[in-house]
């Protein structure tokens, strides 16, 4: 049997499934490999607190009763907003709800060269935070659909900027503070709750992320996790998709016991938010989806019952920003996870540790690139040199190889005999170029998802290209089927095919047409990839055809002298 030919074709297969996988994940589809994570409790089960008013109703404890239906609140949209804003962020809060309705990333912008808007409400992006209480009993608490007043803005005595809202409803009185640090993504927002009347209930208080399940679709070849996700210290990090909220089959962990760290989000590339408690308090999470078309996810924090005069604060993180890991990995545990490298974290994260450290030299994002390529490449420099030996020795007997094709033609068996024979007596590995290949895999699968989930790479540009997070368009783009023409994918196709000549062409014709055209294959799927990838695989490319010219001529010259 032709090993090297079982090898390659298994290669393909698997890349065939990997890049159907992604397309199955691209549309919104659960992905062949996803098994769900260990769950608690299902869903279905806290998805049954959406009332039609989507004021969520408290999910936990013996007595559970539904919230009555509020009156419609006014349009989010409409009626009086207030802003807060430091360096980085500039947040928009309606007085509809108090709701956060826009955020705009300040350092973070788009092609137009505006800041990129990660909140909004419009037409086309429904994507907003907010918070409010429920009660077990029939009270109409303070909600998201309360009208808010302003009771005082302005900067506090460290010099932050804040604004306090208030809404009092059935006797409770709400209010809350919103307050920004300088430099930070980090919103401080402080829910302080008094009792005027007697209450009768306990009160609870909800934070929640609602967002409408669209997701963007960056490209045909890869796709990136958009939706909700859930962090618990026994869990660890659960995404969840949209279209497994739909049919109710997804499973979070309802019921956080104090003290046990646990924050939501709602992810995209590149960009998130998150609802962090501030003390660790006893919570429960819930997520669904509300009738309107939206997906929430958000959680509960019992604050018991309320007296005359009393009143409790309960304070929390509203995280709105890019995912860069060095500050992530400072605002919760476990919050760097919301930067996904997928299953190979373990390696990822280190590759990304090192390219960190090369960039604090250098100060350039491409030349980081290109060391931490050169660095990883001479940390394989054995096992490609033992590759490309290989594949020097199979071209030393092609000539004997082909020989054998002609002699025993219309006989595999035979010829399969008698290729085996020669490799064991010149002492040739038939599979020796593919082993050290297969081995160096999940580095460059990691390297791959930390160059296109590191946000560190957006809007830097380098020599010719102007983002390294986006294609390589420098010809422009193609009309009719919008792929953009850069330098970078072309010269990669070009080193691509010259790796291809210098290799030991298969005797199997098909498999010879196979190697021809993959250079064309390949290059037509990195045209479409972000620019620091491609600039990876091309200086990985020209390092391996140096490596392997060298030793093709070591061995030719061995030839000669033979």
């Amino acid at each position: 049997m032709d090993i090297k030919r079982t090898v390659l074709w298994a290669v393909f297969s698997i890349s065939g499934l990997m890049l159907y996988n992604n397309w199955l994940v691209h549309e919104g589809k659960p992905s062949l490999f996803s098994t769900g994570p260990a769950t608690t409790q299902s869903v279905e089960k806290t998805t049954t607190a959406v009332s039609k008013g989507d004021v969520p109703t408290q999910i936990s404890g013996a007595q559970k009763t539904s919230t009555p239906i509020p009156p419609a609140p006014a349009s989010l949209e409409s009626g009086e907003k207030f802003e807060i804003k430091n360096d980085v962020l500039s947040l928009e809060i309606s007085a509809n709800g108090a709701s956060v309705i826009q955020a705009k990333l300040l350092k973070e912008l788009e092609e137009d060269q505006k800041p990129v808007e990660l909140f909004q409400i419009n037409s086309n992006r429904q994507y907003f935070a907010r918070s409010g209480l429920i009660s077990i009993g029939n009270s109409d608490l303070p909600n998201h659909t309360t009208l808010f007043k302003l009771q005082q803005s302005g900067k506090d005595g460290s010099g932050r900027p804040f604004i306090t809202l208030i809404a009092e409803r059935s006797g409770v009185k709400l209010e809350k503070t919103f307050a920004l640090n300088a430099g930070s993504y980090v919103v401080d927002v402080n829910h302080r709750i008094t009792a005027i009347n007697p209450a009768g209930s306990p009160v609870v208080l909800y934070t929640e992320l609602v967002r409408d399940g669209i997701t963007n679709k960056e490209s045909q070849f890869y796709s990136t996790f958009t939706g909700p996700a859930v962090y618990t210290e026994k869990e660890k990090f659960n995404k969840l998709e949209f279209s497994d909220i739909e049919k109710n089959k997804i499973k979070i962990p309802t019921q956080v016991t104090a003290g046990e760290p646990a924050w939501v989000a709602m992810v995209q590339h590149y960009f998130a938010s998150a609802w962090i408690p501030g003390d660790q308090p006893a919570r429960d999470i819930y997520a669904g989806k509300i009738d309107n078309g939206l997906y929430r996810i958000g959680m509960q924090i019992p604050l018991g019952t309320l007296t005359p005069g009393s009143a409790v604060e309960e304070k929390a993180k509203l995280f709105v920003g890019p995912q860069e890991e060095s500050v992530l990995e400072t605002i919760a545990p476990g919050f760097a996870l919301l930067k996904d490298y997928g299953y190979l974290t373990i390696l990822a994260k280190p590759i990304f540790w090192l390219l960190e450290k090369i960039h604090g030299l250098v100060s350039n994002w491409g030349l980081s690139i290109i060391l931490l390529t050169v660095l990883i490449k001479l940390v394989f420099f054995p096992l490609s040199a033992a590759s490309y030996k290989s594949m020097a020795r199979m071209k030393e007997v092609q000539p004997r190889l082909m020989a054998m094709k002609e002699q025993y033609k219309g006989d595999p068996q035979k010829l399969n005999q008698a290729m085996m024979e020669m490799y064991k007596k010149e002492k040739i590995n038939p599979v020796g170029g593919c082993l050290p290949v297969v081995i160096q895999i999940p580095v460059f699968i990691s390297l791959y998802w930390v160059l296109l989930s590191s946000v560190e790479m957006r809007n830097v540009s380098w020599l010719w290209v102007n983002d390294l997070a986006k294609p390589d368009n420098f010809f422009g783009v193609l009309p009719f089927i919008n792929v953009p023409i850069g330098i970078l994918p072309i010269v990669m196709a070009i080193s691509m095919f010259i790796q291809t000549r210098l290799n030991p062409t298969p005797p199997d014709p098909i498999q010879a047409k196979v190697m021809l055209y993959m250079p064309i294959v390949f290059s037509l799927m990195f045209f479409n990839f972000p620019a620091g990838l491609v600039l990876y695989w091309v200086v990985n490319n020209v390092l391996s055809i140096a490596q392997q010219w060298q030793i093709n001529k070591m061995f030719g010259k061995r030839e000669v002298a033979k």
